[in-house]
């Protein structure tokens, strides 16, 4: 039995996602569609390779994912399927999938099979569904695509470092008001070296200067960092949601895209 993911920015107000189900399962009823996210912000490239990259790897393999986000055909953007750890991928070529993968792709495809006249409009429907299905059923992405040696890079998404900080960005809040940066643990480790740090938010009574470990580590209502099990940079408040004075995104003022700046100290002489 088949398994197609979704995760797209298409909110659940309107008829889209069910369109896309029903164009699913009028092909292949028995298969078992998974909504990953409907609640990606609108064209947030960082935050849809975020959510998925969490969230695949607890799908068997042979699980097809459709990325219904950024999804229109632009100058020099297709439409791809791409096989990487035993997983399938579809979706525009617009650098959500090397974002995720933090890596090559075992294959990439430029899709190239026959579409209807109407494709352009509502591609994750007419494009991506199409091609989960001939996947589903058992094809293999040489039949509907032509293989391609690269994928398209966003080098904006990634974090900006030199010898002494690191400029990351908040790719991600959660229900809690917990702010997700796209800083993992062997880029903190690579730069830090070991030397003392200084996580600076614009004001600096807010400056984190220690990593703990999870968020029972400090009291109820403090601000904190750790890595998370994704192996993110997170920065949290402890029971900090609402009505129990706000979560950290809340109480620090921030939002998605913010700038969070990691300073490292100089090592001492001697």
């Amino acid at each position: 039995m088949a398994i197609i993911t979704l995760t797209t920015d298409m909110g659940l107000k309107d008829h889209y996602v069910a369109v896309v189900k029903g164009a699913i399962l009028s092909q292949l009823p028995d298969t078992v569609i998974v909504d990953i996210s409907h609640s990606i912000k609108p064209f947030n490239n960082a935050q849809a390779a975020y959510v998925l990259r969490n969230a695949y790897p607890s799908f068997p393999q042979g699980a097809i994912h459709i990325i219904g986000v950024n999804p229109e055909l632009q100058r020099n953007t297709v439409h791809v399927v791409v096989k990487h750890d035993g997983h399938y991928f579809i979706g525009a070529d617009n650098g959500i999938i090397p974002l995720m993968l933090e890596g090559e792709a075992d294959e990439s495809y430029e899709l190239t099979m026959k579409l209807d006249d109407d494709h352009v409009a509502f591609p994750v429907k007419s494009v991506f569904v199409k091609a989960a299905c001939h996947l589903a059923r058992g094809g293999v992405p040489g039949t509907i695509g032509r293989r391609i040696s690269a994928l398209q890079e966003r080098i904006g998404f990634r974090p900006l470092k030199d010898s002494m900080s690191i400029q990351a960005s908040i790719v991600h809040i959660d229900a809690y008001g917990n702010l997700m940066t796209n800083v993992r643990r062997p880029l903190f480790d690579e730069v830090g070296r070991g030397r003392a740090f200084r996580i600076n938010f614009g004001h600096s009574d807010d400056d984190i200067t220690r990593l703990h470990s999870t968020y029972s580590d400090v009291n109820d209502g403090v601000c904190m960092a750790f890595f998370n099990a994704s192996g993110h940079l997170e920065i949290a408040v402890n029971k900090g949601v609402e009505g129990s004075g706000g979560g950290a995104a809340r109480l620090l003022g921030l939002r998605e895209n913010d700038t969070v700046r990691i300073d490292f100290a100089e090592r001492s002489k001697g």
